[in-house]
């Protein structure tokens, strides 16, 4: 098996109001761009800047209800690539016995970000849809395959990763404001009051 990670999300070039996930192999070079939704793409989104909903969104529900009734995935197992279509398992562990549950890929990736678990692929699934580019030149490269279920995603409340309206703003007024954009669950600012922030810790 191949061990994979989250290496970001950029907007999709080939379906409007899509983004594709991108996954990178974690020693090598190949990556996987998957299209997934709008929804999708927010929950990853979320969870990958660190950003903490008022309200928990629905991957956040599951795992606090899996939590609860003590379920825990052990594991997220990219499978089967056909007809550019990926289908995936969680593998999971209820205190007595392993359970293996079907997913979507996009779900199955925002429920290992927050479980905190690793991703796998087989080596012949790498090899098929793998490409090697480079990272500032993937949103001009059309991915190839796509999720099982076609979602028509809403055009607002998606992740941004521009920040540049608000450099005239302090750090200190950056903090408030982020504060307050999630609060209001309008998370694409939040997104780009947060890059801006990483910025500015950045120099």
């Amino acid at each position: 098996m191949v061990k994979l990670n989250v290496l970001g999300i950029s907007y999709s070039q080939t379906q409007s109001g899509a983004y594709a996930l991108i996954l990178t192999e974690e020693n090598g070079e190949r990556r996987i761009p998957i299209i997934v939704g709008g929804f999708e793409a927010q929950s990853i989104a979320i969870e990958l800047e660190g950003l903490k909903p008022p309200r928990p969104l629905t991957h956040d529900l599951f795992m606090n209800f899996s939590k609860v009734f003590g379920i825990t995935i052990l594991e997220v197992v990219i499978y089967k690539l056909e007809e550019g279509v990926f289908y995936s398992q969680l593998q999971c562990d209820n205190g007595s016995e392993n359970i293996v549950l079907d997913a979507r890929t996009s779900d199955a990736i925002a429920l290992a970000l927050r479980f905190k678990c690793p991703i796998y692929t087989t080596e012949e699934i790498i090899a098929k849809a793998g490409i090697v580019l480079d990272f500032d030149k993937e949103s001009s490269v059309p991915p190839t395959t796509q999720e099982s279920e076609t979602i028509k995603p809403p055009q607002t409340n998606v992740p941004s990763f521009s920040s540049g309206e608000f450099k005239s703003y302090s750090l200190e007024e950056l903090n408030e404001i982020l504060d307050e954009a999630i609060g209001n669950e309008d998370y694409e600012r939040a997104s780009k009051i947060r890059d801006e922030i990483n910025l500015r810790k950045k120099i």
